[in-house]
């Protein structure tokens, strides 16, 4: 790797770290509040590619793992994987790597207009950072908390509006960088 790469995931591991520590917004019927870590996850994809997006979620998974409190509420240690939210973390790592080459494989099509650009962005964003995080961390949450697949699908069927409404504004935000090639 450069280190133009190395830099760009030291600095996206931060963002989802600044990220997390944005208050989470508390949501009806269920103890889990909504936060911002699907957000850092599509833009890093969207922005960085499968390989550097994925290791960016890597890299901040880890440092939650090795005890640094970078997930939202302070929480750290190999105690995380021991909860019902375990699934969606560990998802978010190929959810990056698919968001990326997904958002590689629109960028590399012929130019279309901005609005399809951003439909086909968003289209990444959430097969990558809801489909994929969604599908390992449902049936974690179903096992630890001892309950069916139908019902721990319910359960997080109350954050799919918060995170399509993230896929979308990952998409624009990260066509509106792409245009100016800063990355």
């Amino acid at each position: 790797m450069k280190t133009k790469d190395i830099v760009l995931v030291a600095l996206f591991a931060a963002l989802l770290v600044v990220l997390g520590l944005i208050p989470p917004i508390p949501m009806p019927l269920v103890p889990v509040p909504l936060t911002l870590q699907t957000f850092g996850l599509m833009l890093a994809g969207l922005l960085l590619g499968p390989v550097r997006g994925g290791l960016v979620l890597l890299l901040y998974v880890a440092l939650a793992l090795l005890g640094l409190p970078v997930l939202p509420g302070g929480r750290a240690g190999l105690a995380v994987l021991a909860g019902p939210t375990a699934g969606f973390l560990l998802g978010m790592i190929p959810g990056a790597a698919l968001t990326g080459w997904v958002a590689g494989t629109v960028s590399a099509m012929p130019k279309t207009t901005a609005l399809r650009d951003t439909l086909r962005c968003t289209l990444a964003a959430v097969l990558g950072g809801i489909v994929v995080v969604y599908s390992l961390g449902i049936p974690w949450l179903a096992f630890v908390a001892n309950m069916t697949l139908a019902k721990a699908s319910l359960a997080v069927l109350v954050f799919l509006p918060g995170d399509l409404l993230k896929a979308v504004v990952a998409a624009v935000v990260a066509q509106r960088i792409r245009r100016v090639n800063i990355i």
